[in-house]
């Protein structure tokens, strides 16, 4: 347990929650992000929705093109995976130390966690919020 670190993704940025995450992974901590669908992007919540409509409807058939998950914990992990190397043997190693999970799990309900985020301001969506709006 003293080599994991338990991060509370409410109301956290993605991009500065992505790249704290890659880089102690990278340092060989074990990264749990709890709360990923509270986690917000900032900016115009049109724009944002639209940038992530225009990435699924690129692919052609099925079973070819660009895989996107449409759940908030892959797409949290799929920008932290984008700030490693993840085709080398140290960064494959380290986004394997990351698990995300969209709620606390029980086994982390009493655990002391990293509190990521404070309240915003301004515009922004959150991982949730884009989802729904992009199924």
């Amino acid at each position: 347990m003293e080599n994991e670190l338990i991060i509370d993704g409410a109301n956290a940025t993605m991009g500065r929650l992505a790249s704290y995450a890659a880089k102690q992974s990278l340092m060989g901590k074990k990264i749990i992000i709890v709360n990923a669908d509270e986690v917000v992007i900032i900016g115009n919540r049109k724009d944002i929705s639209e940038k992530y409509k225009r990435k699924f409807a690129m692919g052609g058939a099925g079973l070819k093109g660009p895989k996107i998950h449409r759940s908030p914990e892959k797409i949290l992990k799929r920008s932290i995976r984008g700030m490693l190397s993840h085709k080398e043997g140290r960064g494959r190693e380290a986004i394997q130390r990351v698990m995300c999970y969209n709620q606390t799990p029980d086994k982390y309900k009493d655990v002391k966690k990293i509190h990521a985020g404070k309240e915003k301001k301004g515009k922004f969506i959150t991982l949730n919020e884009l989802v729904k709006m992009i199924k």
